[in-house]
């Protein structure tokens, strides 16, 4: 997976992200599944970001950045700010 994609993938989870939020603004709230899918756009975000990180670390390191890997949502989700 190459920069681009997963630049690709980031925008495409945003953009569904604002749909489901636009289509709880119109004042019927938002269903079970949609809270659900929220949270599962959330985690998608959380890795795609962290591969590109772990890419850009490996090419400042002056290492191959198709070496990174997605990290498992249960490890990315454990990272503390």
């Amino acid at each position: 997976m190459t920069d681009p994609d997963i630049y690709e993938r980031i925008n495409d989870l945003s953009r569904e992200e604002e749909r489901l939020f636009e289509a709880a603004g119109d004042g019927s709230g938002i269903s079970t599944e949609d809270v659900d899918r929220l949270e599962a756009i959330k985690v998608e975000l959380d890795r795609a970001y962290d591969l590109l990180h772990q890419r850009e670390a490996k090419r400042a390191a002056g290492l191959d950045p198709s070496d990174a890997a997605a990290r498992p949502a249960d490890i990315v989700e454990r990272y503390e700010q």
